[in-house]
């Protein structure tokens, strides 16, 4: 942020990471209005006072529209700017014809996406199978965009495509992977216009598991582009349906047919609450409202769940390089850390069992028994924070989240690349050498980290900026993050997070006893424990940087607690 004064003025860094100040000079400064966001690069460091930078681009008012979304593009060097040749190319792009291709255009293949969605690359169709043989079960095909067939190795596209690895999602915009000829025309599933298409068709039986698949070439055309909200309306009898009530029913009995085979392998059943942020017509914040879980999100979850299980087993059977969805098995003292914690919480029946071998359905059992307790949330949040990290590999190790052998990701080559990679695999058209496969997979998986750390520091923005007109409220928040020098608390209406200070807690002298995860008052013998329940008083926000400071506050409805005795060890 810049900050005018004598001689020019000073940027203070919005990077929390980054606590410098720069000096700007007067001439750099021209045009630049006290309290613009601007980006800057160091030009020298000087013996005394803040080091010398310039300026090189203004984003503008940190309180104008967009501002947040910006600052987090340039804090987070997210290329938001196609190449001339990249434009150029995806402007000249050729209709695929519908010869050579397989004639679904009759088929009511419709796309169920968020009321917000931009882009359509996922389309949807089923019914029961009409084979004897397989009574219950049901035939299913996923058509997605043949991103692969505009998007050819080695162009412009394909270099631009790879160098940014996916799409980026903010509240108010979205820092597309493909230029908008294409994310949002060509391959964008609009109703009513003739699509090329790679479709995964699939057949399960009655308890969801898949009996046989086969993948084509194929040209479509939408019946209608459906939101959860309306498809979930229609299915609970609350709304007219926009599609004929036989094939609704069809999409929802193979979706109870696929969360059987799901239960019944025992993925990870987290239940996490995401948060959404409501923008006026001016594209300011006015709310974040947490987002309800419906049937219709898992329906379009399992049947793309099932093409991507499809497309890794094709490629497999074809002996053929595949960049694999992978997720390995938890961090050990992640796990015993989390064992500590439900320990601590003093539940009957609620323990992780040691010794046994890790499978998501020791976690699950967990999450079933924590789910009334006013710590469900936290012990959700804490399973998730156990497990590994996702990522891309030409190598298999399984996803453990999903208890699934292989995976990899097919439904969605508009906003990720390791998408196209497995179209170009099951066409027959990708000849990286195993040592380009591995570089590529590193570089998307560090790309696709880098997106989700974008999108939550965005949303940080928004946060504080709407709190911001609280300070001095009292708000009931719970701990979910004990260090040496305060509390992380979480308020749950929004999911924002702050910091209490340690020098805001009631006077003592606090230890910090990481194995607990709690501060100990070294003479009033107060806790302040990981899930605790405590009320906080706001007493800044800052929308530029993302963070909220509380103070402790006494009298909220979070009595206080005497720290534990030690229970005795056991005679042996």
């Amino acid at each position: 942020m810049f900050r005018r004064g004598r001689d020019g003025g000073t940027v203070i860094s919005a990077d929390r990471r980054d606590r410098r100040d720069f000096r700007i000079a007067a001439r750099e400064a021209e045009g630049i209005a006290d309290g613009d966001m601007v980006v800057v690069v160091e030009t020298a460091a000087r013996r005394f006072g803040p080091p010398q930078a310039r300026i090189v681009e203004r984003i503008g008012p940190a309180e104008g529209p967009g501002a947040f979304s910006l600052l987090t593009i340039a804090a987070f060097e997210i290329p938001d700017r196609f190449p001339s040749a990249a434009l150029a190319e995806a402007a000249a792009a050729p209709t695929a014809e519908a010869a050579g291709r397989r004639d679904l255009r009759d088929l009511a293949l419709v796309t169920i996406d968020g009321a917000d969605a931009r882009d359509f690359d996922d389309a949807v169709w089923a019914e029961p199978d009409p084979d004897a043989g397989n009574p219950g079960g049901w035939h299913i095909i996923v058509a997605i965009a043949d991103v692969a067939w505009y998007v050819r190795p080695g162009g412009a596209l394909d270099g631009e495509a790879e160098r940014r690895g996916n799409s980026v999602y903010f509240p108010d915009r979205v820092v597309p992977m493909l230029p908008e000829a294409l994310s949002n025309g060509l391959c964008s599933l609009v109703p009513g216009e003739d699509r090329a298409c790679l479709i995964a068709e699939l057949w399960i039986d009655a308890d969801g598991r898949k009996r046989r698949h086969r993948f084509e070439r194929a040209v479509m055309r939408s019946a209608a582009r459906l939101t959860y909200e309306g498809v979930q309306a229609a299915r609970d009898g609350a709304a007219p349906a926009a599609l004929p009530s036989a094939r609704l029913a069809a999409l929802y009995g193979a979706f109870a047919a696929l969360d059987r085979a799901r239960a019944a392998r025992g993925a990870l059943a987290l239940d996490l609450v995401e948060h959404r942020v409501v923008l006026d017509a001016a594209r300011q914040p006015v709310a974040i409202l947490p987002q309800p879980r419906l049937d219709s999100h898992r329906l379009i979850e399992e049947f793309m769940i099932l093409a991507n299980i499809a497309a890794a087993e094709e490629l497999e059977a074809r002996r053929r390089a595949c960049v694999y969805r992978v997720h390995d098995l938890p961090d050990a003292e992640k796990v015993a850390a989390l064992g500590d914690f439900i320990a601590e919480l003093g539940q009957p029946g609620l323990a992780l069992p040691k010794g046994e071998r890790l499978r998501p359905e020791l976690f699950n059992r967990v999450l079933a028994r924590a789910a009334s307790l006013p710590e469900a949330a936290l012990v959700n949040e804490l399973v998730l924070r156990a497990q590994a990290q996702a990522a891309y590999s030409p190598r298999n190790i399984g996803h453990f989240g999903l208890a699934l052998p292989r995976y990899a990701h097919f439904t969605s080559p508009i906003r990720r690349y390791a998408d196209l990679l497995v179209h170009r695999a099951l066409l027959g058209e990708m000849h990286l050498p195993p040592a380009e496969l591995e570089a590529t997979a590193l570089h998307i998986s560090a790309t696709e980290r880098r997106a989700v750390a974008a999108e939550r520091a965005a949303l940080d923005r928004y946060r504080a900026a709407l709190l911001g007109n609280a300070l001095g409220s009292l708000f009931e928040a719970r701990i979910t993050g004990v260090a040496r020098f305060g509390l992380f608390v979480t308020l749950p209406e929004t999911g924002a997070d702050g910091l209490v200070p340690i020098s805001s807690l009631p006077g003592d002298d606090y230890r910090h006893d990481p194995r607990r995860h709690r501060l100990v008052g070294r003479h009033s013998r107060r806790v302040f424990a990981l899930g605790d329940a405590v009320t906080a008083r706001l007493v800044r926000a800052d929308p530029t940087g993302g963070r909220l400071l509380f103070q402790y506050e006494e009298g909220g409805s979070a009595p206080p607690r005497p720290a534990a005795r030690r229970r005795p060890a056991p005679r042996r």
